[in-house]
């Protein structure tokens, strides 16, 4: 579901998720839009609303995919610098054939030690990569390394379902039709039985706000999306951005 990723070093566990975002590179968009019964594109849209990116700003998308949030982004500010980044070299290359984007630079780089200097952004965004990450706490500490004081970082993520009347219909939903989709639209169960599995193990919105907080962001405001399963989350970095 969504933009998906981060290198975390060489290990097992990263050259998997490396090997199986790249297997399915090529249906990534039309999984997304089925599984989520085309409701992904507002998602992105809203985060790039949540932004609030500066009609000649500077953003970073990390762990673009195939950079629908990033074009989203440009699509609201038309102006805007936005560089793009990814772990898998397929998810770059099909996004650079679907989009034709002047303002959008690929990059190839790793989002626990992210490229750039501090302070050089006004807006960092993320969609679908924080539960892929091997280390949630440094992920988040890049970011807001990066980001300028004054400047927003926007987190788009699944969530684990809350206990309640609809999580069983969820739960079948998540470990059942999605992987079935998979198979049948992109050849790959497997990557979205990953996906289920690591939503039902990742942090619920509001500990994923405290880990935001500890990172030295302050938390604006936090909308869920298709029955609690997704949570977008808005905060900023504390200060005034230094003046040209």
């Amino acid at each position: 579901m969504g933009d998906h990723g981060v290198l975390t070093g060489d290990s097992a566990r990263a050259r998997s998720i490396r090997a199986m975002f790249g297997r399915i590179a090529r249906r990534y968009d039309l999984m997304n839009a089925v599984i989520t019964f085309g409701r992904d594109r507002a998602w992105r849209r809203a985060a790039a609303a949540a932004a609030a990116v500066p009609p000649a700003g500077r953003v970073l998308d990390v762990a673009t995919g195939t950079g629908v949030l990033a074009e989203e982004v440009l699509r609201r500010a038309p102006r805007a610098a936005v560089i793009g980044i990814d772990f898998a070299m397929p998810m770059i290359r099909a996004g650079m054939a679907a989009r034709r984007a002047p303002r959008l630079r690929w990059c190839l780089a790793d989002a626990l030690v992210l490229p750039f200097p501090d302070d050089c952004f006004d807006a960092v965004l993320s969609a679908f990569l924080l539960r892929n990450a091997g280390s949630l706490e440094h992920a988040i500490e890049e970011q807001t390394r990066v980001v300028k004081p004054g400047g927003r970082v926007v987190c788009l993520e699944s969530s684990p379902r809350r206990p309640g009347p609809l999580r069983p219909a969820a739960r079948w939903y998540m470990h059942r039709v999605m992987p079935l989709a998979a198979a049948l639209l992109a050849g790959d169960a497997p990557a979205y039985r990953y996906l289920a599995e690591s939503t039902a193990a990742f942090l619920p919105p509001e500990s994923l706000a405290q880990a935001l907080e500890r990172a030295g962001l302050r938390l604006l405001s936090i909308r869920t999306f298709m029955a609690g399963t997704v949570a977008l989350h808005t905060a900023v970095k504390p200060g005034e951005a230094p003046r040209p």
